[in-house]
């Protein structure tokens, strides 16, 4: 099955640095038609537009290339779905990306510790102490499971239900098209707040089932892990719509109730202080371990939805 396929790829190699990466292609097109319908006077009707423009852009692409790849060969046709799905994971890169936060940590290198944590987070990391940096990281891999591995893998999954590998890969770039365009215009901020508003509200839609079916799924991968299966629980049902994103803390209220730590609060970003509610209970002080235990929960997690995958 491509799909498992695609999940052995990520995990053996992650991102494909060396190779022409789709998100990257799925970016281009988000500037080029930006700058077309950024020009509307009406911020909405012109996002709505930008908004399905870059989505028909990327259906289009995604097809050309899958039309292509079938008329060469079949060979060619299997590589071009297994390299589109396994494109589309950020299993292994969620992990290479935090790992030398938590060794930095563990050398006591606090400076180093925050420049590399700003490679993964948009929030202001200067005035971060120890415990701010692996609370930061920590939500960072919780939030990040639902977005960048579980939600690409359930669109996936349906889209090989639906009509097989060509549909799996078309659904799945449409969300990641979806998911990339609100990390680049969903801001809520004075050039974005109309423009980027479709995007958003469809980000969020999408994102709907597969945030709570990936907080659940965490949950259960803890409980495999020997972590305390009712405090986890009891800080996701508490804790899982404290953000004011409807999906984003779900992940983050599963993490952080089973390694017992909190999560949330303010942050800075770009100088600005956003307060935001607090996730998990304080029951102890966080420490540099527990990034690796944030991975070993998503390791979990992968290999549950893999499991379910083979099961169905």
């Amino acid at each position: 099955m491509y799909l498992l396929a695609a999940v052995f790829l990520d995990a053996l190699f992650g991102d494909p640095k060396r190779l022409p990466h789709p998100v990257g292609g799925v970016g281009l097109i988000i500037r080029f038609w930006e700058k077309f319908f950024y020009r509307k006077d009406d911020k909405k009707r012109g996002g709505t537009l930008f908004c399905r423009a870059v989505l028909a852009t990327t259906a289009a692409a995604v097809g050309l290339v899958l039309l292509a790849a079938s008329f060469a060969s079949p060979v060619f046709y299997g590589a071009a779905v297994l390299y589109l799905l396994y494109s589309a994971l950020a299993w292994r890169s969620l992990k290479d990306e935090t790992l030398p936060v938590a060794v930095s940590l563990f050398n006591g290198d606090i400076p180093r510790a925050r420049e590399e944590l700003s490679r993964v987070v948009g929030r202001d990391v200067q005035s971060l102490d120890e415990a701010g940096i692996i609370r930061a990281a920590v939500e960072t891999i919780g939030e990040n499971f639902i977005d960048g591995v579980f939600s690409a893998l359930f669109f996936a999954a349906a889209g090989y239900a639906i009509g097989g590998p060509a549909v799996s890969v078309m659904l799945t770039w449409l969300f990641k098209a979806v998911n990339t365009m609100d990390s680049m215009v969903g801001y809520d901020n004075e050039r974005y707040r109309d423009f980027g508003r479709a995007c958003a509200k469809l980000d969020d839609a999408l994102n709907f089932i597969p945030a709570r079916l990936g907080g659940i799924v965490a949950l259960l991968a803890g409980v495999c892990l020997g972590y305390a299966p009712l405090r986890g629980l009891k800080v996701f049902l508490r804790d899982r719509k404290k953000h004011k994103s409807p999906n984003s803390a779900h992940g983050e209220s599963a993490f952080a109730g089973l390694l017992g730590i909190r999560l949330g609060g303010g942050a800075s970003y770009g100088g600005v202080f956003e307060a935001k509610p607090e996730i998990g209970d304080n029951l102890r002080e966080p420490d540099a371990a527990d990034i690796l235990r944030a991975h070993s929960v998503l390791d979990a997690s992968v290999a549950l939805c893999v499991l379910i995958l083979l099961c169905l």
